[in-house]
C-alpha cells in the first residue's frame, strides 16, 4: 500500500440505487450513464456490478471511454457515445467495437459513412439547452436513411430538471415530443436524466438515462429518492502532535490555535480531490466508534495542502492509522458540495487517480 487515501465503492449501495431507479422508470429501459470513469467511482468496478443487475445499455462520453468499457463488459451490451464521434479514428472504433454514437451534426454522419459504419445511432435534438443537439431532427434522420444508417433512438437533455417547478422542463418536454413526432413511428425516445425522473415522472418514454442517482447523490434537493451513497472518500491519520495556544497551522498561517490543541495530520489533500475550499471550513468523520458509540466529527483546521490536511483531534481518542471520511456514509457528498459552492458530480470526478478505489459489498 502506498499513500492511504481511499475511495471505497459500496457495490451493494450501487445495486440498491439501480433497482430503485428501475422501479421509478416503470416500463422504460435504463441507459446507465457511466462516463468519466463512472463519475470517478471506477469503471472497472461499476460496470460489472450493473451488468450483473441486468443492465444492458451503458452511456459514456466518447470512443476512448467506450473502448475501455468494451474491454470490461465484452460484446453483450450496447455502448452509447454521448458526445458522438470527433474524427475518422472514432468512426472506425464505432464500427469495429460496435458503439452507438449520438449524432448532432451532419459531419459526424459523413465520418461514419466513410468508415463503412453498419451500426445504429441516436439522434439528439436541442430543445432549449443550447449546448449540443440538432435544431432540425428531420434533416439528420433523412441523412441517416440516405446513408443506410439505422436510427436507434432520439434523445434530448433537460437544462433545469433539478428544479422540478422550472418552466423550462415542461417547455423542453413539449418541444421534444413535437420533434419526435416528425420521425417514423417506433423510434425509441429518451429525455429524462436522474433529476428528470422526479421533475417529469410522466415523461419516462422508452429509455431513461440516470447518472448521478446511480452513485447515491440525491438529484433534487428536498425530494429524496432513498438512494444510498456509493463512494466513501477518506484518508488516514499519519501523525498526531500537540500544539500550544497561539500556534499557527499550515500554509499562510490562516489558523491560530485558540487553546492548547491536538492536531491530526491526514494523508489526503487537494491533489487527491479534497477541495481546498474546505480549509478552516470542512470536517471529517472518524471511522472508528467512540466509547459512546457516536461518530466523532473533526474540524479541518488550516489550509488544505496538496497531499495533506489537518484536523482538530483535541476531544477525540484517535491514533496514527485511524481512518476518517470526508464524504460518504456519515457526511453526504451533497452537503460537502454545498459548502464549497459546487455539486456532487465535481467532487466525485475530482477524486485523483492516485487515490485507490476499493470495492466493498
Amino acid at each position: 500500500m502506498s499513500r492511504p487515501a481511499f475511495a471505497r465503492i459500496h457495490l451493494g449501495h450501487l445495486r440498491h440505487n439501480y433497482r430503485l431507479l428501475k422501479q421509478r422508470a416503470g416500463k422504460a429501459a435504463i441507459m446507465a450513464v457511466i462516463k468519466a470513469d463512472a463519475y470517478g467511482h471506477g469503471l472497472h468496478l461499476v460496470a460489472p456490478a450493473l451488468l450483473g443487475e441486468g443492465c444492458r445499455c451503458f452511456a459514456v462520453t466518447d470512443a476512448d471511454e467506450g473502448t475501455q468499457l468494451r474491454r470490461i463488459i465484452g460484446e453483450t451490451s450496447d455502448i452509447v457515445l454521448l458526445s458522438g464521434i470527433f474524427d475518422t479514428a472514432d468512426a472506425q472504433q464505432a464500427e469495429e467495437l460496435v458503439f452507438t454514437p449520438v449524432i448532432t451534426r451532419m459531419h459526424q454522419l459523413s465520418l461514419l459513412s466513410a468508415a463503412g459504419f453498419s451500426g445504429g445511432v441516436w439522434l439528439k435534438v436541442d430543445t432549449g439547452m443550447n449546448r449540443l443537439g440538432a435544431k432540425n431532427i428531420t434533416v439528420l434522420n433523412a441523412a441517416c436513411t440516405a446513408r443506410g444508417i439505422k436510427v436507434t433512438g432520439v434523445m434530448s437533455h433537460l437544462a433545469c430538471a433539478d428544479e422540478p417547478l422550472h418552466t423550462m422542463n415542461i417547455e423542453q418536454a413539449a418541444r421534444f415530443l413535437e420533434s419526435a413526432a416528425k420521425l417514423p413511428d417506433g423510434i425509441p425516445r429518451s429525455l429524462l436524466n436522474s433529476a428528470g425522473l422526479i421533475a417529469l415522472p410522466d415523461c419516462t418514454f422508452d429509455v431513461v438515462r440516470p447518472g448521478i442517482a446511480l452513485y447515491g447523490a440525491e438529484p433534487v434537493r428536498n425530494q429524496p429518492l432513498g438512494l444510498q451513497p456509493v463512494m466513501q472518500f477518506g484518508g488516514q491519520i499519519m501523525q498526531l502532535r500537540d500544539v500550544p495556544r497561539g500556534a499557527n497551522l499550515s500554509y499562510g498561517a490562516t489558523f491560530t490555535a485558540p487553546r492548547d490543541m491536538r492536531i491530526a495530520t491526514l494523508s489526503t489533500g487537494y491533489a487527491d480531490g479534497l477541495p481546498r475550499q474546505l480549509s478552516n471550513h470542512g470536517a471529517a468523520a472518524v471511522l472508528s466508534q467512540t466509547t459512546t458509540g457516536d461518530t466523532a466529527i473533526l474540524d479541518i483546521v488550516g489550509r488544505v495542502c496538496m497531499d495533506y490536511c489537518l484536523l482538530d483531534a483535541s476531544q477525540v481518542d484517535v491514533k496514527v492509522g485511524t481512518e476518517v471520511e470526508f464524504w460518504g456514509t456519515h457526511i453526504p457528498a451533497t452537503r460537502v458540495a454545498e459548502q464549497v459552492g459546487t455539486i456532487a458530480y465535481e467532487l466525485f470526478t475530482g477524486v485523483g487517480k492516485r487515490v485507490r478505489r476499493e470495492s466493498i459489498e
